[in-house]
């Protein structure tokens, strides 16, 4: 079995492959404060909960967002499986090719989701991948596969706090969209504006990209926590698929070892 790990910014999410099948997913906190100890006790117990024990787990890789954590995660790792992780970096083989003005600036999130793209759903036509993170990113894939841009805008759960922090009486409310956009009271009023918002960037972005590319025939893809919120209010998104960096994280481990195998 393998471990793949997704280190973004407000969570880790977590899965375990047995050959191609997925056996669990999860997700916890991220923590810049846990030590590599405080995360190994926690994941061999979660695996444990799982039925799997870390013995069974013989390899992984993980991608990071959180440079402050690469060396927890690896030395959690290491020390609580016995093995160094593939980590997605520079010169890592991804088979994607990318035409932008520095490809290292590029996180590691969005190239995974970009190569998961193209593996998954890669069907001779432009596709544009979208991640609902703490940041709402834009990736943009031309019919060839080539990673040409994109668009980084702000997260949906940062927008929120932003906007309950920066005022007295405001209160932190559920992120779920109201029966209706004329709202009648406080709760609603912010649900509308941040789901019906959120969901009117997406749709002017989207129709923007289709229009420099030059074409309408495009596919959109969504991904993270609020995929499916945002979702049902657009009628630009074409699949929903929360496990689109897990999955690619899982196929990168299995170029890289067939790779190294040669």
């Amino acid at each position: 079995m393998i471990i793949c790990i997704d280190v973004g910014n407000t969570n880790i999410k977590y899965a375990v492959y047995d050959g191609a099948e997925r056996r669990i997913s999860f997700r916890v906190s991220t923590d810049l404060k846990r030590t590599s100890d405080e995360y190994g006790a926690q994941l061999t117990e979660m695996l444990r909960f799982n039925g799997i024990a870390a013995g069974q787990v013989t390899g992984g890789i993980f991608s990071s967002v959180v440079p402050s954590l690469d060396y927890t995660i690896e030395h959690m790792l290491r020390v609580y499986f016995g093995f160094i992780p593939k980590q997605i970096a520079p010169g890592m083989k991804t088979g994607l090719r990318m035409r932008v003005d520095n490809a290292h600036e590029v996180g590691a999130d969005r190239i995974v989701n970009n190569v998961s793209a193209l593996k998954k759903y890669g069907c001779g036509k432009p596709m544009i991948v979208i991640d609902f993170g703490t940041a709402t990113t834009f990736n943009i894939l031309r019919d060839d596969g080539e990673f040409v841009g994109g668009v980084i805008a702000p997260g949906i759960k940062g927008a929120l706090d932003s906007l309950v922090s920066g005022t007295a009486k405001l209160p932190r409310v559920e992120i779920e969209a109201p029966k209706s956009v004329i709202a009648t009271n406080t709760v609603t009023n912010m649900q509308a504006g941040i789901v019906f918002g959120f969901a009117g960037l997406v749709e002017f972005i989207v129709r923007k990209i289709r229009k420099e590319l030059g074409t309408g025939d495009v596919m959109t893809i969504a991904t993270g926590g609020f995929s499916e919120t945002i979702a049902k209010e657009t009628g630009c998104i074409d699949v929903i698929d929360k496990m689109l960096t897990l999955d690619g994280l899982k196929y990168l481990y299995d170029l890289n070892s067939s790779e190294e195998n040669l």
